[in-house]
């Protein structure tokens, strides 16, 4: 998460120097982003240590899209219609449906749980931030680089506080790695900020989750973690409701 959020942090430096630079109306929003993007990553990497992708993954973004939705009709006044609404709850029972599988449940101790919810909490908080940020930048490109920068100071920061300098040497043999990762984790939240400046925040938000279906398929190709008739329901609940999300 270090090597990733620091390298992130560079691909921002490139994008200012391409996009208009946000107005200074977005830039609180950018800051609380930045805050609220280091504790999700420092929640997340927890779940991650004594949870397995396939159970952390569908429970840490499970909620956020209720959350979302939730704040995005109390601070964003977004219109939400019927099959909105419907989709996002269809495709959440998709998420759970995944998470509460038996035989991973069985795995997954209360601590892990905790911090898998906290990270939810905290997509569904930077989430709604970000989304009025990039509305009020008037350069929805340039306020995703400057939240990238700031995200990769703030972690950068975090990272030498509770490792000191070795964590430089831990995470440098895998540039390469993070490279790659910086640049589609990177592009994906590029498109979903600009997506959420035009769109409505809870349907960008609940459509993003659509990736738990390439979470659940990679994490029983690579990580060898069991593929259930209950997960796969949920796959199809998750489909369904993306499918009502675009009715």
């Amino acid at each position: 998460m270090f090597l990733l959020q620091t390298l992130m942090g560079l691909m921002g430096l490139f994008m200012l120097l391409f996009f208009t630079f946000p107005s200074a109306s977005s830039w609180p929003y950018a800051v609380v982003s930045g805050v609220l993007h280091t504790a999700y990553n420092l929640f997340l990497a927890r779940s991650y240590k004594t949870g397995e992708l396939g159970l952390v993954y569908p429970v840490a973004r499970g909620t956020a899209p209720l959350l979302t939705l939730g704040a995005a009709t109390l601070f964003a006044h977004d219109p939400v219609s019927t099959m909105t609404f419907a989709g996002i709850i269809v495709l959440v029972a998709g998420i759970w449906l995944i998470a509460i599988s038996p035989t991973l449940a069985a795995k997954l101790d209360r601590t892990t749980i905790a911090f898998a919810l906290g990270t939810s909490m905290f997509i569904g908080l930077y989430t709604i931030v970000d989304g009025l940020g990039g509305r009020v930048s008037d350069s929805a490109s340039g306020y995703t680089g400057l939240v990238f920068i700031l995200d990769g100071t703030f972690m950068l920061a975090t990272g030498l506080y509770l490792r000191g300098q070795r964590i430089i040497n831990d995470v440098t043999p895998h540039w390469r790695s993070g490279i790659a990762g910086a640049l589609a984790s990177g592009s994906a939240y590029w498109i979903v900020i600009y997506a959420m400046s035009i769109a409505p925040i809870a349907m960008v938000a609940a459509l993003r989750e659509t990736s738990i279906l390439f979470a659940i398929a990679m994490s029983a190709k690579l990580l060898k973690e069991p593929l259930t008739w209950q997960r796969v329901g949920g796959g199809v609940l998750v489909v369904a409701g993306a499918m009502a999300l675009r009715a």
